[in-house]
């Protein structure tokens, strides 16, 4: 069975310690090292105008933008670019060492930019930090182990009449309960990884020429623009899909019922019918 929130009554159905241990989360930071090889200017171009269009702002001057899971530090960096002062953190170390590098490639001794490790799971942590103008998690939430938990923390961090930006894997019932059972095993073992790799990733190749033919005339051209999607790398993201455990999921429904009673308002929606992450901007107002 999925791992899944049930946001109405306020219950998490977490995955327990009986099928999770601290050895089976998946190595994000490593993935996202790997992925600074191929950060350049055109890529931080696309994610500045993901970042512009999902928040519908044209800069952030003068706005303080809070980064939970920072992850590569792609957009974190993109924020920065816009103008805001940056606060990133993640559980992860080596994501953090990503984030670190990503400031210190573009941004040294930048002081509205800092960089340090933390957990959203830490209510304390989060309220700590203060009140930001932007709080942004994209694709983390749901890799926690306890995404209620966590869609309850980003608020604390959240400045009245805030934007709080947060993606979610949709929940596609039984295909997402086989996709768990996928990730799950990919972080098992070495052996696991290697079985999971070796059969998906030629079929995610073939789907990927496909979708080229068929939307651009050009069995390359999928991965050519895939780069327009945040700025990021086609590989990575199969990666990172493959082996992406915990692994939780919502509804659009359920997400966007959860922040109303928790006095925000939507103010832009981007879902998918596939697995992929329903997007959602809420604006906090009482």
């Amino acid at each position: 069975m999925v791992t899944t929130c049930n946001l109405q009554n306020g219950k998490s159905e977490k995955v327990n310690s009986t099928e999770f241990s601290l050895h089976q989360r998946f190595d994000f930071g490593a993935n996202w090292l790997s992925f600074l090889n191929t950060l350049n200017e055109e890529r931080l171009s696309e994610a500045v105008v993901s970042l512009q269009e999902l928040l519908g702002v044209e800069n952030l001057e003068g706005k303080s933008f809070l980064d939970i899971g920072s992850g590569s530090g792609l957009s974190s960096l993109a924020a920065r670019r816009l103008g805001a002062s940056v606060y990133s953190f993640d559980y992860d170390p080596k994501s953090v060492g990503c984030t670190q590098e990503v400031k210190n490639r573009y941004y040294p001794d930048d002081t509205d930019w800092y960089v340090e490790q933390g957990s959203v799971l830490d209510r304390d942590y989060l309220a700590s930090l203060g009140s930001f103008d932007v709080v942004y998690s994209w694709g983390v939430l749901h890799h926690t182990g306890d995404m209620l938990e966590g869609l309850h923390n980003v608020t604390i961090a959240l400045s009245d009449q805030g934007l709080l930006c947060v993606a979610i894997y949709n929940d596609q019932e039984i295909t997402s309960g086989f996709w768990k059972r996928i990730k799950k095993m990919y972080c098992s073992s070495r052996v696991g990884k290697f079985l999971v790799s070796s059969l998906f990733l030629p079929l995610f190749v073939v789907q990927g020429i496909v979708i080229g033919c068929v939307k651009y005339r050009n069995p390359v051209g999928h991965f050519i623009h895939y780069k327009k999607k945040r700025g990021m790398s086609v590989y990575h993201d199969w990666i990172d899909w493959l082996g992406g455990y915990p692994f939780e999921v919502a509804k659009p429904e359920e997400i966007i019922r959860f922040y109303t009673t928790q006095g925000c308002v939507l103010e832009n929606l981007i879902t998918t019918n596939r697995l992929g992450c329903n997007q959602f901007v809420f604006r906090k107002v009482v």
